[in-house]
């Protein structure tokens, strides 16, 4: 399987030496729609107060109106995003790694050699926008693990499953390896031999 190394602006701090992030993705951004609805309608709002409002008015009623409008936008348009943006799904050649958190973080690394299947689902809505259920099933305590709205659910699938293959077939003991290592030992044994020394005959 050829591997792109991706630039992801994930931590490299979370790497080991020899790990390469080969897929980094967020939730769908199916969670984004209501917060660009909600900015959309914050700023409809407040444009039309500022068309309709009587001239009575004082000015602080146009500042009560902008306050509210920000209030609106931060609570309802800005924390979903910061949500959005802090979670993150890395796929590395030696582990699934599991991120999400504003403020405080929770994380979970489940090795690729503990996953035991790879499955995914999605509805007709889910088809239409290419997002999915990816379920994780490894060993351990906690067993399963659910991802849901998912991006691109399908191939995620896929490439799940050739990294898992991969590390199995790097741990493997084959045929070649047993070949190696008995070549290995031989040629030490070549090398151990003492030489025997002639010695010249008695006349």
């Amino acid at each position: 399987m050829e591997r792109e190394e991706v630039g992801v602006g994930f931590p490299e701090s979370v790497l080991t030496k020899d790990e390469q992030v080969v897929l980094h993705i967020h939730p769908h951004w199916k969670a984004l729609i209501l917060p660009v609805l909600v900015v959309i309608g914050v700023l409809v709002g407040v444009v039309a107060a500022l068309i309709f409002m009587p001239a009575s008015w004082s000015p602080v009623g146009l500042i009560a109106a902008g306050v509210i409008g920000l209030v609106l936008i931060v609570w309802l348009s800005s924390w979903p995003w910061l949500k959005w943006r802090t979670t993150h799904y890395v796929f590395t050649n030696e582990r699934v790694i599991l991120r999400e958190g504003v403020f405080s973080r929770d994380g979970r690394d489940i090795p690729l050699g503990r996953v035991n299947d790879v499955s995914f689902s999605h509805n007709l809505i889910g088809r239409m926008l290419g997002y999915g259920t990816l379920t994780i099933e490894s060993a351990g305590e906690r067993g399963q693990v659910v991802l849901t709205d998912l991006p691109k659910v399908e191939k995620t699938q896929s490439v799940l499953y050739e990294l898992v293959e991969a590390d199995r077939a790097s741990h493997s003991f084959d045929d070649e390896d047993r070949e190696a290592i008995v070549r290995e030992v031989n040629r030490g044994d070549r090398r151990e031999r003492p030489t025997e020394r002639l010695e010249p005959e008695e006349r």
